[in-house]
């Protein structure tokens, strides 16, 4: 299936991203199940918390349209999106992601969401919507919260592409590792840290965190997001940006001579 999920053994729950043969690339059904999976490992009273990892070599090259079209794949819809944040987000138990590769946009978006985030050293990030007239409206609380306002505008801004070593330093992960090969050593120091708390203090302190934690996403904040993105998504802007995508060429907006 899309999402791989480990039966749960010593309390940890495993959900992994299975599309290795397209980075991953989330589209509607994956998001669904990727929302289901958790909903069902957070229902069963074994699981103390959760791993969220992919297989492959990229942890997920997000909702790229161009792949989404040359896959046959559904796009995914920002109520969609938003939902999947905040399924991952306000999961009642700890949620650690193991990274490798690649992470763009909602791929990004998803490990500012979780809890505790390890990469190796291979792993890149980007915000890159903006690259074809869209904006990372649905993500942003979720990466602001995690890099704060002055570097999510940069990132956000650019959409140009960042090293694991720059999203350590700027909080997007909790710690790197040489590579692939340390990653599950890594994620086993950490999950055996977390299999320490207790579970109910453990749920209070995330929504300790939340209620405390600045910017805050209130419901209005997320609804005007989403509502943004769809507007957004529709406008002239984002659809020179995909045809311009889809025939290789620069949009429109590009100054000639820009490198």
């Amino acid at each position: 299936g899309k999402i791989f999920v480990t039966p749960v053994t010593d309390g940890i729950g495993i959900v992994t991203l299975n599309r290795p043969d397209h980075h991953n690339l989330l589209d509607a059904s994956l998001a669904e199940s990727l929302i289901a999976a958790i909903d069902d490992m957070v229902a069963h009273a074994d699981v103390r918390l959760l791993v969220l990892s992919a297989l492959g070599d990229s942890f997920s090259i997000g909702a790229d349209p161009m792949e989404l079209e040359r896959s046959g794949l559904m796009a995914v819809e920002p109520a969609l999106a938003a939902r999947l944040m905040r399924t991952v987000s306000e999961c009642i138990r700890p949620v650690v992601a193991r990274v490798q590769g690649p992470a763009i946009g909602l791929g990004a978006g998803l490990i500012a969401a979780c809890d505790v985030a390890i990469a190796s050293f291979d792993a890149h990030f980007a915000f890159d919507e903006v690259r074809t007239g869209q904006v990372p409206a649905v993500i942003a609380p979720y990466v602001m919260a995690a890099i704060g306002p002055a570097r999510a505008r940069r990132y956000f801004l650019t959409g140009e592409r960042f090293s694991a070593s720059e999203a350590y330093r700027i909080g997007l992960l909790s710690e790197i590792v040489a590579s692939a090969e340390h990653l599950d050593d890594a994620v086993g120091e950490v999950v055996d840290a977390l299999l320490l708390g207790g579970p109910r203090a453990q749920q209070q302190i995330k929504l300790l965190v939340r209620a405390l934690g600045r910017p805050r996403a209130d419901e209005n904040t997320l609804d005007h997001a989403v509502e943004m993105q769809n507007r957004i998504d529709t406008g002239a802007e984002a659809q020179e940006g995909l045809d311009a995508l889809f025939a290789r060429r620069r949009p429109g907006w590009v100054p000639t001579g820009t490198a």
